[in-house]
C-alpha cells in the first residue's frame, strides 16, 4: 500500500522544536538542501545537523559524516539523497533512534517508509518543509 502523508504529522514535525539531521546538506549553495536547511534552521527555528561525506559544517552548525556520529536525540532525519540510496539512510535513522524520517520532494521508497513506520518512526515522503510550512501558514 502506498504511503500517504498524515497532515497532522507534517504539522507537528514542522511546529515542534527539535533536532533535524539533514542528510545531504553541504556547503554547495547550488543544491536544494542548502536553502532548505537554512529554511528549517532560520524560519522554523530547528537545530540542524548537516550530514555529508566530508562532515562539513553548514549555516554555523557542526556537521557529521553519518547519523551514527551524532550525539543525543535526533528528532527528524531529513533525507536529501536519491530514492535508490534513501533506504540505507532510513535504516540508519531507525538504528540511531530517530523519531521521524522526512523524505524530500521526489525521494520515494515505499519499502523504506514501511520499515520506518513499523519501527515506530513518523514518516513524511515526497514533499519538502519549505513547501509544507507556507501551505500550513507557518
Amino acid at each position: 500500500m502506498a504511503h500517504v502523508n498524515d497532515p497532522d504529522t507534517v504539522k507537528r514535525l514542522l511546529t515542534t522544536q527539535g533536532r533535524w539531521a539533514v542528510v545531504g546538506l553541504s556547503t554547495n549553495t547550488a543544491r536544494p538542501a542548502y536553502g532548505v536547511g537554512q529554511f528549517i534552521q532560520q524560519r522554523l527555528g530547528m537545530e540542524i545537523i548537516p550530514v555529508n561525506l566530508k562532515g562539513e559544517g553548514v549555516h554555523g552548525a557542526t556537521g557529521c559524516r553519518k547519523l551514527a556520529d551524532i550525539d543525543g536525540q535526533i528528532d527528524v532525519v531529513d533525507c536529501f539523497v536519491n530514492s535508490q540510496r534513501v533506504g540505507a539512510v532510513v535504516d540508519q535513522a531507525i538504528e540511531a533512534g530517530a523519531k521521524a524520517v522526512w523524505l524530500q520532494l521526489g525521494v520515494i521508497d515505499e519499502d523504506a517508509a514501511a520499515r520506518a513506520a513499523a519501527a515506530g518512526l513518523d514518516v513524511v515522503m515526497d514533499t519538502c518543509p519549505a513547501i509544507e510550512a507556507p501551505r500550513l501558514g507557518l
